[in-house]
Formats: structure tokens, sequence, C-alpha cells
């Protein structure tokens, strides 16, 4: 099993054990030492993941952190861990205490969930205050099981990992900040496209005015990039798309007012679905399942109507298949993409995005 999936279950278990989770020796059983296990270190080899290790300071001698990993018996990455219920902003000062006794360079902290990995960019042998990466393992993306890569025990080159931390640290920060300024737009952000648009005196009813549709400007223009990825996506695995009429709307509530009248055109609709998906749930296709409305027949995982794969629309006289929106984040929208169909074979075409949007589930 390669790293990707190791993580990847190990997310899954942190969403299924996390309220049975109360203290810190639990975390550290159920979900930190997999974790370092599944990077390919022997916890139970003191001589290479070393509990309890203890570092010297000068106003408390033998002060202990929770692991160290050694290499050549020097320890090459600290490692302070919580438990899984409590927030990490207020025991990084506690690692920072311990950083500058050893000769590790490398410290990270985590509360089994989310892992915060520190070096000394700013200052040599002083750990810096904010981390260079950060990975959330419930909602972990696949650039960051690549950055993980690096600290596995096969892979680990404190050289190497120092070359990229200090662009990780700089790439992130910005993302992060663009990420603020997109969702609610900072005065200093928005100060700059008014310069940038508007030649009138700037007053503050003037900016209060812009505030709105600048904000809604950069919603849109994030889910016109979105869009277009998709939309690439799926003219790169089929050239049939060229006459494709493509429709974005808000997504209607499952509402059943008569009884649906289910056809034989959507189950074979719902075949072909199945006859793709199996590719990726094999034994477990039979999780695929679908109900009709008045609307639509929504074709489903496990039954869940917050899990609909996609949408067969066939009670009109053109035909549609519709799939949910995934914003720029990865994230499910409340609004779906529509295709029109000219005939059921044009399933097929959309093999990328079924398997797309069944990962958001699994």
């Amino acid at each position: 099993m390669d790293l990707k999936n190791k993580i990847e279950d190990l997310g899954k278990k942190i969403e299924l054990y996390r309220e049975r989770i109360s203290n810190e020796e639990m975390t550290k059983t159920a979900f930190i030492l997999p974790f370092f296990e599944s990077l390919g270190y022997d916890t139970r080899n003191p001589f290479e993941f070393y509990p309890e290790f203890t570092a010297d300071l000068l106003d408390s001698k033998g002060e202990k952190v929770d692991y160290a990993i050694l290499k050549e018996d020097k320890p090459q990455i600290l490692i302070e861990a919580k438990c899984c219920n409590d927030s990490l902003d207020k025991h990084d000062k506690q690692l920072m205490r311990y950083f500058h006794t050893t000769e590790a360079k490398i410290g990270i902290l985590t509360n089994g969930i989310i892992y915060k990995f520190f070096t000394d960019l700013d200052e040599p042998n002083k750990m810096d205050i904010k981390p260079f990466l950060e990975i959330d393992l419930s909602n972990i993306k696949d650039n960051e099981i690549n950055e993980l890569k690096k600290f596995s025990k096969n892979n680990f080159d404190i050289s190497n990992i120092l070359t990229s931390a200090e662009e990780l640290k700089y790439s992130g920060a910005i993302k992060k900040l663009l990420k603020n300024d997109f969702e609610e737009p900072s005065e200093t952000f928005s100060n700059y496209i008014l310069g940038e648009i508007y030649e009138g005196v700037k007053t503050q009813k003037v900016k209060d005015k812009f505030s709105l549709i600048i904000k809604k400007s950069l919603n849109e223009f994030l889910n016109d990039i979105v869009r277009t990825r998709l939309e690439g996506v799926l003219e790169n695995n089929t050239t049939a798309l060229n006459n494709t009429q493509v429709i974005v709307e808000e997504v209607e509530e499952v509402v059943i007012k008569d009884e649906p009248e289910t056809t034989q055109e959507e189950l074979e609709g719902l075949g072909i679905v199945k006859s793709i998906l199996i590719e990726k749930l094999g034994n477990d296709i039979s999780r695929v399942e679908y109900k009709d409305t008045i609307s639509y027949f929504g074709i489903l995982l496990d039954g869940n109507i917050r899990k609909w794969i996609c949408r067969l629309r066939f009670n009109t006289d053109n035909k549609y298949i519709s799939f949910p929106e995934i914003d720029i984040n990865g994230n499910k929208t409340n609004k779906e993409i529509k295709y029109l169909l000219n005939g059921l074979n044009d399933i097929y075409n959309y093999k990328e995005t079924l398997f797309t949007i069944l990962k958001l589930y699994l």
C-alpha cells in the first residue's frame, strides 16, 4: 500500500474514532504512532523512534519531548503530541523550548489530526514562530502527500527538506492570504482593486458599495475557473462533447410531489454509471443506488441524498446528465452542472467526472 492510501485510511479512522478519543495517550496510540508508521518508522525501535526523549533545558534539566526520530543516535525530528481535542495554538512555545537544545532541525507539533512542521528559517537554532508546512489529515491534498513523502524513513534528507521549506512556508502564507481575501476581502485588498478600476474619489460610501461588488466578482471568477477546468477535463477525454450544452443551476432539493415513474431508459442509464464506477468500487458496486423523483433520477452512494453522484434528467424532450459543481478548493457547492446527452452512450464520456465525484465520498 502506498503512502497516499495509508494516509487516506488513517484519515477515515480519525473520522470514525475521534469521538471516542479523550486524552493524549489515546491520541498517540490511535492516531500519532500509526501516522509515523505509515512513513516507514518502527515506532517500537528506541534506536529509531525514541519516546520521552530528554531535552536538557537551562531552567529545567531533563524535561522530555514526547518523541524524537533518531539517525545515527542523533535527533533529527522532535515531536510534541497533544490530545486530538486540543487546539495547537498555545503549545508551540513548548516545542520551541526543546528545539534549540538539540541538534534536530525539524519540530513537529500535532494533535494526531493537524501536523505543524517547524524549522529555523528566520534565525539559526531558534524555531520559527510559524510552521513551514501544516497538514490536516481529515482534509489532506495530493500535493501535501507529496510533501509528506520527504519525511518518510526511506526518503528523509534534511538538506532536501530545508531547501524546500522556505518556498513551502511562503507559498502557504500566500495561499492563506488569497483564500481569506477571496472569502472576505480585506480593506487593503479592496483599496487595491478600487485603485485599479475606479477613477473617482474613493469615499467611504464608494468603498462600502464596492466591497460587495468585489466579493461577488471574486466568487464568480473562482467559479468560472472551476467550470473551465471541469470542461477542459471532459474535452480531453472525448471529442463527442463538441455539441454539448452546459448549464449551471442551483441544486434542487429532493421533493417527491407524486409517485415518480421509473423508466427503462433511466435504469439503463444507472447500469452504464455502475459499469463505469465498478472500476473504482469493485465488489462494493452495490453501494451505488438510486432515488427517483418527479424532476430527475438521482444516482447516489449508499442511498444518501447528500452523496449524489449524478442526476439523469430524462423527463423532457432533451435529455441531460448533471453533476455537483466542485469549487476551487475541491469542495462540493450548492450548484449543479448539466450536460446535454444525445444518447445514453454519451454517459461514457463522463467517466473521469464520475470518478472525481465518487472520490469526494470515499
